[in-house]
């Protein structure tokens, strides 16, 4: 199936050229808390966006002013458009049933982003916390804007950072920043989650989606099956030998050099022209 755009329950969807596909979180009297209803829908999505070549780079945002305020556990119906997913019982019953949940819901949407082979930009707006912060760090970039708050802040009700945070910050900043950061319960603001590494760029509120886009629009032009290996074998090194990442750029790299946007990048350069890539998408 194409990847669907339109009004889902606690987001919409957008596809803009070239191939740029939104996710809106669009519940702001919420804080575009996320549910298990909603992750299991922002999964099978992202699937979609996996398998549709129209699809070459994925935003994520948020409206009102919050990105996402973590999870809403306040058991109110949700509004919005069909349901993609059959619901299922979302565990946390008993401590094997939130073991479940975990696995199979809330962890599994930071996967299903981090697992793209296209790239995924942040596009945060807002209030990132616990869960909405796992999932901007979940993305390839962050872009902030400048009212935007970063947070796990789970400690501060006894709970911890159960969806992969603490992976993703010590990634980003290190062990010793990481245990600063969620011992102490911290929330962030823009310019300091720049300073901590956690964000790539901190804009003015209403320049965010303009310079999303144009960062969106520049990714989404450059040479996508390099890219999408570049992505991977990147996400590779941080986990293995210098003699196993050797070996995972070089059978990436047997696939690139022989692809034709070498081709085409080469040809360009000789000709001094901007390359053409992606023909194999037209």
């Amino acid at each position: 199936m194409a990847f669907q755009t339109g009004q889902f329950r606690g987001f919409e969807t957008a596809i803009h050229e070239p191939g740029i596909a939104v996710f809106t979180f669009n519940q702001p009297e919420r804080l575009n808390g996320l549910t298990q209803v909603i992750k299991r829908d922002l999964i099978e999505l992202l699937t979609q966006a996996q398998m549709d070549d129209r699809v070459r780079v994925v935003v994520f945002t948020g409206q009102g002013r919050a990105f996402s305020a973590g999870d809403d556990v306040t058991g109110r119906p949700l509004p919005g458009g069909p349901q993609l997913m059959p619901d299922i019982f979302p565990g946390h019953r008993e401590a094997i049933g939130t073991y479940e949940g975990l696995r199979v819901h809330s962890q599994t949407v930071n996967s299903a982003i981090r697992n793209l082979d296209k790239l995924s930009i942040a596009a945060v707006n807002g209030i990132a916390i616990q869960t909405g912060l796992s999932l901007a760090l979940s993305c390839d970039f962050r872009i902030a804007s400048k009212e935007a708050r970063l947070g796990s802040a789970t400690l501060r009700f006894g709970l911890l950072p159960d969806e992969g945070g603490q992976y993703l910050l010590v990634q980003l900043m290190g062990v010793a920043k990481t245990m600063d950061f969620l011992m102490r319960k911290k929330i962030v603001s823009a310019e300091e989650a720049l300073d901590l590494g956690l964000v790539h760029e901190v804009v003015e509120s209403a320049e965010l989606m303009e310079r999303t886009m144009v960062l969106a629009t520049e990714l989404a032009t450059g040479p996508q099956v390099s890219m999408r290996l570049l992505k991977r074998t990147i996400y590779n090194a941080a986990e293995m030998t210098w003699a196993h990442a050797l070996d995972d750029i070089a059978a990436k790299t047997a696939i690139s050099d022989h692809h034709p946007d070498a081709r085409e990048g080469v040809a360009a350069f000789r000709e001094r022209r901007e390359p053409k890539f992606n023909a194999w998408l037209s």
